[in-house]
């Protein structure tokens, strides 16, 4: 591991302020699950300039799947377009600057122009999925079918939100409290910022999994999460890609 400046402190996790916003979004309906994860496996998932984020001596991948609802700045949303399920894959890196984020390992949406967009644009890993997002009585089944690439890939997700916040808020704030994304577009390495307000996060209870994607990324998990929360959701201001030099 290179050395660099000290990490982002974890009781700090510091809110990113979206001076150039290019799109506003809302996370809805959201579920985290998260896998404990060998560093050594997490390394060749992870370009050169990052390193692995490890909290109590681990990496962490997750399964997050939730409702998207999108829009341009001072423009109104077409629900048709704009409304949508999405599951991603995804773990935890800094940079040499000690700055946390995220890193997506993939992206199932059920809209095929935006997967071709975010690929060819971003060189974000998207795949297109036939998605659905079911909410009774406060428990929220959500299921994607892989259409491509990887044809027929499944994930089905049951969790309900409990009564009582989340206790484990350190590990919580680790595993959502990221509110910058590192990726490679066509120009090179860049670093994507998003604003929003703290995630108000719940225990899971009734939690069934049964999922194919996280595998398809090269991580192999087990069949029970590590750790589950839920939450409501936040509102996101998202920023414009900023050029890294590495």
């Amino acid at each position: 591991m290179r050395l660099g400046r000290s990490l982002e402190p974890l009781s700090e996790m510091p809110r990113e302020m979206v001076e150039h916003v290019s799109m506003m979004q809302e996370w809805t309906a959201t579920a985290f699950l998260h896998w404990r994860i060998d560093p050594n496996d997490v390394r060749a998932l992870i370009p050169p300039h990052l390193e692995v984020d490890v909290f109590d001596g681990s990496a962490w991948v997750g399964l997050v799947p939730f409702r998207m609802s999108m829009r341009l700045p001072y423009q109104p949303a077409l629900p048709l377009f704009s409304r949508y399920p999405e599951i991603n894959v995804r773990t935890y890196v800094h940079d040499d600057a000690g700055r946390r984020g995220l890193r997506f390992l993939s992206l199932d949406v059920p809209r095929s122009i935006a997967v071709v967009a975010a690929r060819t644009a971003l060189g974000l890993p998207y795949a297109w999925s036939r998605m659905s997002l079911t909410e009774r009585d406060g428990t929220m089944e959500y299921r994607a079918r892989r259409l491509a690439p990887n044809t027929g890939a499944c994930s089905e997700v049951t969790v309900a939100r409990a009564a009582s916040s989340t206790a484990d808020a350190a590990l919580a704030r680790f595993l959502t409290a990221r509110f910058r994304m590192f990726a490679e577009g066509p120009l090179g390495p860049y670093v994507l910022h998003v604003e929003h307000e703290p995630w108000p996060l719940r225990h899971a209870v009734g939690v069934r999994v049964d999922d194919e994607l996280v595998g398809l990324t090269g991580v192999t998990a087990g069949a029970v999460p590590d750790h589950v929360v839920v939450s409501e959701g936040v509102h996101v201001r998202v920023g414009l890609p900023i050029h890294l030099e590495v």
